[in-house]
This record gives structure tokens, sequence and C-alpha cells, in this order.
């Protein structure tokens, strides 16, 4: 097995029944690659922006590495409003999700409800995570997704000349 890389690229996946989704052929690799080899993919709420994160396992030591960074930064600067109970509930909030051989897994409406998911999902990487997007909530970001939001658009349209296939 090859060590984890980081993730790169970008795809789309149309909704399936029974709120199924596909992980891309090359998110499935690395996920499974940075899971050990196991079909583990984490998906969480982004803190900042209306979509999930997702990654696999050995991205875990850097959410703890991340909590450290933020309270000692907010101890650093005198901010009394950091709480660090409460960063730790939003870092490790992550469901855990098997997925099959073809990358088919299901999605628990909660996490469906928090990244606004509908009809689809655009998968963009981002090194040692990648966000996972409902396309309406891209397509209402700001410029500096300009890149993400033509090619979401463009994959959409290949998945609905090919019939929904992701």
């Amino acid at each position: 097995m090859s060590a984890f890389g980081g993730y790169n690229g970008q795809a789309y996946s149309p909704a399936g029944e029974k709120n199924r989704f596909v992980l891309p052929s090359t998110f499935r690799k690395a996920v499974k690659e940075s899971s050990g080899g196991s079909r583990i993919l984490c998906l969480a709420a982004h803190g900042r922006y209306d979509c999930l994160i997702g990654y696999g396992l050995s991205h875990l030591p850097q959410l703890q590495a991340q909590l450290d960074r933020e309270e000692e930064r907010a101890i650093r600067l005198g901010d009394a409003s950091f709480d660090r109970d409460a960063r730790a509930g939003q870092l490790f909030s992550y469901e855990t999700l098997g997925f099959d051989e073809s990358g088919r897994f299901v999605m628990p409406e909660h996490l469906r409800e928090l990244g606004k998911v509908e009809d689809g999902l655009f998968f963009q990487a981002a090194g040692d995570f990648f966000l996972v997007w409902a396309p309406e909530e891209l397509f209402r970001m700001g410029p500096e997704f300009k890149s993400a939001q033509i090619a979401c658009r463009r994959l959409m349209e290949a998945a609905a000349r090919k019939g929904g296939a992701a």
C-alpha cells in the first residue's frame, strides 16, 4: 500500500436512492490510503463555509494539533472568549462512514442538513482534506471560488449527459 499523499482534483456525484452518494475514485483511493487501507470516510460540517469537510483517519491527529494551536494562540493573545471544549466539540463531531468498493456511502440526514445537500455533491480537494459542497451553496460563494464553481457546473453537465452516472 502506498503512503497517503493528500487530496487533489475535483469531482461531482449526483444523489442516488436512499441518501446514497458515490465517493469519486480519486478521492476513494486517497481516503482508503489515509485510513490505513480501510474504507472509512470521515465527514463533518466545515467551520466557516456551508459545506462539509472530508478526510481519512490519518487526519485525526491534525485535529488535536489544531485544537492545541488555537488554544495556545488564544492564551498568547489574551483571548478569554476561546472555549476549548466548544472548539473540541466542533472539530471532533465528525461521522465515520463506511463505503463499498464502488465508493457508495449513505449520508446521514444531519450531515445533509448541515451541508445543505440536495441533489448532488461537488468534491474539491484541499491537500490534507477535501470540501464537499452542495452545488447551490458553492455557487453562492464569492469570486475566490470561481474555478471550483465553473468546474462544478461542467461536471454536473457531464453527469446529466451520462444520465446521472458518477
